[in-house]
């Protein structure tokens, strides 16, 4: 009898330890799936913000394309205008003109410079570079500067050169006024001036010349050859014409 009782015990407590097996079994079980189940939330969430994040891109995108479009500006100048282009100098507006550059509408000055026989293509957003013919006022102050003493530095020619290139070309009227008294040479003799002093000499001249033109007429001429005593000088003003 005793064995028999020993016995349907180790029975009882077999059962109860696989009892306790299958329930830590069925715990552990159910903290996998919990697990799983917060990964796949957190793939749904991340897979949100990346959808959200590329619709932010493609936004920025089309925004970029909006900003890709010419600056509205007033127009300063109209057809028939003369203007100066500090590069070329003087010149005319012929016509204004819009144009398609890939997507973007752009409206620009057509500029014609007789004298080089050039045409100049400048959008509206760019017209800073131009400037309006000089006033009369502007003009006499001009020619106050022919009539006065050259101020030449003693340093190279060569540096002294693009000094006087770079004022030519900066489109400023003071400017090519003081590089045509620099270079004046009030003497017959051609020879004393070089063959580079002549070529920058002739072309501030006929630039300065060119924009008193629009606004005396032929009296400019005779305005600067007074300023830089050229009826003494004939000799020279035969050679700029």
């Amino acid at each position: 009898m005793y064995l028999k009782i020993s016995v349907k015990n180790q029975e009882k407590e077999i059962e109860n330890l696989n009892m306790g097996r299958k329930k830590k079994i069925k715990k552990i079980k159910k903290v996998k799936r919990r697990k799983r189940a917060k990964k796949e939330q957190e793939k749904v969430v991340i897979r949100k913000s990346v959808g959200q994040n590329t619709l932010k891109t493609n936004d920025e995108k089309i925004q970029i394309k909006k900003i890709k479009k010419q600056p509205n500006e007033k127009k300063l100048y109209n057809v028939k205008d003369y203007v100066v282009y500090p590069k070329h100098g003087v010149g005319k507006i012929i016509s204004i003109d819009k144009a398609k550059m890939g997507d973007i509408d752009i409206t620009f000055y057509k500029v014609l410079i007789e004298k080089e026989k050039l045409t100049l293509s400048i959008p509206l957003n760019q017209q800073s570079h131009l400037r309006p013919v000089s006033s009369i006022s502007q003009i006499n102050k001009a020619a106050s500067i022919l009539k006065s003493k050259p101020r030449i530095k003693r340093t190279m020619w060569s540096r002294r050169a693009q000094e006087y290139d770079q004022k030519i070309n900066s489109g400023k009227l003071y400017e090519l006024a003081e590089v045509v008294r620099d270079l004046n040479k009030k003497t017959d003799i051609i020879a004393e001036q070089s063959y580079s002093e002549r070529q920058l000499f002739e072309k501030a001249y006929n630039r300065l010349k060119s924009e008193l033109e629009v606004v005396l007429g032929e009296k400019a001429q005779q305005k600067m050859d007074k300023a830089l005593k050229f009826k003494e000088n004939s000799l020279q003003k035969e050679t700029l014409l």
